[in-house]
C-alpha cells in the first residue's frame, strides 16, 4: 500500500509559486503555463524568443530539485513503485489523454478555472473524475 503525507505548508507555498508563475507568463508574455504545450512548443519554437522562454521554463522545472538540494543538503525523496514499461505507458496515456483534452492539468485547472473557462472547468473536473476512479480501482480493486 503507498502511504501519502499531507504535506501543507509546502503544498500551499508550491501551489503560490505555480499561480504567481502562470500570472507572470501570462502577464510578460500573454502565454497560457500548460506545461505539455509548453513542451511541445519547444520540440517546434515559432521563432528564438518562443524558444528562449519556452526552454528557461523547463530548465526551471528540471533544476527544482537541484535548488531544492542545494538548499536542504538532500534530494526530494521520490519512490517509484512501478518499473519502466509501466512508466513509459503511462507517459503515453498522458500523451494522448493531454492531445485528446486539448491541454493538460496546468493549462485547464491552474490557468484556463482562474479566467473562468467553461471549458477548462469541464476538463478539469474530467481529469479529476478520471482520477478518483483510477486510484479506486487500483488500490482497493486491483490491491495495488
Amino acid at each position: 500500500m503507498i502511504e501519502t503525507t499531507f504535506t501543507p505548508w509546502q503544498s500551499l507555498a508550491g501551489g503560490a509559486l505555480i499561480g504567481l508563475a502562470a500570472v507572470l507568463l501570462m502577464a510578460f508574455l500573454g502565454r497560457i503555463m500548460g506545461a505539455t504545450g509548453i513542451v511541445a512548443g519547444l520540440l517546434s519554437p515559432a521563432d528564438r524568443l518562443d524558444w528562449l522562454w519556452r526552454g528557461a521554463f523547463v530548465a526551471g522545472a528540471v533544476s527544482g530539485p537541484l535548488v531544492l538540494t542545494a538548499l536542504t543538503g538532500q534530494m526530494p525523496a521520490v519512490q517509484v513503485t512501478v518499473g519502466p514499461t509501466m512508466l513509459i505507458v503511462g507517459g503515453l496515456m498522458v500523451g494522448v489523454g493531454v492531445t485528446l483534452g486539448s491541454g493538460c492539468t496546468s493549462g485547464h485547472g491552474v490557468c484556463g478555472i482562474a479566467r473562468l473557462s467553461p471549458r477548462s472547468i469541464l476538463a478539469t473536473l474530467t481529469f479529476m473524475a478520471s482520477t478518483a476512479v483510477t486510484v479506486f480501482v487500483l488500490r482497493h480493486l486491483l490491491g495495488g
